[in-house]
């Protein structure tokens, strides 16, 4: 259901019913979409011929953004060193770092990552955790999906539990460990919780 939001707001996929708005607008109707929202919603979605530069750089000539960019990013996210080889090569890790790239091509004030640790060590999380942290104090919005609910307690500030396509939660961190041990326990007792309730109605 969190993939599907996403896509949702992305317009990949149409709701049944309703609307999802960007700023006020509906992502489709942005001219330069990658300035207005980042996203990673899959590392793998990358052709594997071509260089990690070279992905960024079509990404990039699509929004209007120039090649200095790219450079910058490449850099920021660690894989200056790598920009010219194959992305069939890269593990998955050096995907999530490209996708996080292409993310941020734009400089956009909303980002959009599902599951963006998957396949990163652990000096690799703790790089995203900061990167994150540190757009988030730049003013950004970021949406981030996980189910490491104890890498959300050292990242997020508010928390939305979605469970059998069901909102069932939303709150800040402080707030659902004040009324449990830890969000861990929070998570667990708010679905368990839910999937009861509707074990129960007739």
């Amino acid at each position: 259901m969190k993939s599907t939001t996403m896509r949702l707001i992305l317009g990949l996929d149409a709701p049944t019913s309703g609307e999802v708005l960007v700023n006020g607008k509906r992502y489709t109707t942005f001219l330069t979409p990658m300035r207005e929202v980042g996203a990673l919603l899959d590392a793998g979605a990358v052709h594997g011929g071509r260089s990690a530069r070279d992905h960024l750089l079509c990404l990039a000539r699509t929004n209007g953004i120039g090649p200095r960019r790219v450079t910058e990013l490449l850099e920021r996210v660690g894989l200056d060193g790598v920009a010219r080889k194959h992305v069939g090569g890269f593990s998955l890790g050096m995907k999530q770092r490209l996708g996080i790239a292409a993310a941020l091509l734009g400089d956009p004030g909303v980002l959009i990552f599902d599951e963006p640790v998957n396949g990163l060590d652990p000096d690799g999380v703790r790089w995203i955790r900061d990167l994150v942290r540190s757009l988030a104090t730049q003013g950004r919005t970021i949406l981030l999906s996980s189910h490491l609910m104890s890498e959300m307690a050292l990242t997020a500030d508010r928390i939305v539990i979605v469970s059998r396509g069901k909102l069932i939660a939303e709150a800040t961190v402080e707030e659902l460990t004040a009324r449990h041990p830890s969000l861990e326990d929070a998570y667990l007792a708010l679905t368990a919780s839910s999937a009861g309730h509707r074990a129960g109605r007739p």
